[in-house]
């Protein structure tokens, strides 16, 4: 399994936990103990998704083709798990230790959700953007829409830390059902992403420059194989044929071409 998959695995099953959480149906079949539980570990899951997509990122950390930009959008959002990391520790020990607490404890928090709409921003206005003033995302290849939907489940999440607000005077939240509600939408944008990247296998935030060595490589494996596969394959190829890199100019431009042709746009 490659980094970026297992990168997905965590955030998909750390988006599920804030999927159901929040269910009150969810709350009443395992209880609120284990109900606080799953937020925990959820925060948990998300928090290692975000180390791996750190560490996917860092290599290209000092790269203005994306690179940079995929940098701060991972470091930031980890910063924005580890916010949801304490605030679920503490809503866990509540339950835990108060038995007759029977309501829901959590929210994201608003340094938490911070830090993921930075990160969203960021990694949205890194993408590939077309009409309408420059803020439309650009139709094809695989994972187009990620930066968007992952901006509109940041967003989402910022609406339930709002609604979930706890107001000092009356000591009640101002709207726990849109605060339960926001949460899960959140959580649902990012299990999407994840999915998509678990199913393709490319994160729609990892740089493009990475992402052409490895389509170089691949297809430095095909001509590889092809060669291996045609003992009889001499070095001077007759006018016309299509063997070896020399049919269709170095590596690079191939990898470049193959960029072009699934959709990713040559920079």
């Amino acid at each position: 399994m490659t980094l970026q998959r297992g990168m997905a695995v965590f955030f998909a099953l750390g988006s599920t936990c804030f999927l159901v959480g929040p269910s009150p149906g969810y709350a009443q079949l395992v209880g609120v103990s284990a109900d606080a539980v799953t937020f925990f570990v959820g925060s948990i899951l998300f928090t290692i998704g975000g180390a791996l997509q750190t560490l996917l990122a860092w290599p290209e950390r000092r790269s203005p083709e994306g690179g940079r930009a995929a940098w701060w959008a991972a470091v930031i959002q980890s910063a924005g798990t580890l916010f949801f990391n304490v605030t679920t520790y503490q809503a866990m020990h509540v339950v835990l230790t108060s038995p007759e607490y029977d309501k829901l404890v959590w929210r994201p928090d608003w340094r938490g959700s911070i830090c993921f709409l930075v990160s969203g921003a960021i990694a949205y206005r890194a993408s590939q953007r077309r009409a309408w003033h420059g803020w439309l995302p650009v139709r094809g290849g695989g994972g187009w829409w990620q930066p968007a939907v992952n901006l509109l489940g940041c967003i989402f999440f910022g609406i339930s830390a709002v609604a979930g607000y706890l107001v000092p005077s009356s000591g009640s939240i101002l709207d726990q059902a849109a605060a339960n509600w926001n949460t899960s939408l959140g959580a649902a944008c990012f299990l999407a992403c994840a999915l998509d990247t678990l199913h393709t296998g490319r994160a729609s935030k990892m740089p493009v420059r990475r992402w052409l060595r490895e389509v170089e490589h691949e297809l430095e494996g095909d001509v590889r194989a092809s060669r291996g596969a045609e003992p009889g394959t001499q070095r001077g190829c007759a006018p016309g044929s299509a063997k070896g890199p020399s049919a269709g100019g170095s590596a690079p431009q191939a990898a470049a071409g193959a960029a072009r042709r699934r959709g990713r746009p040559r920079r």
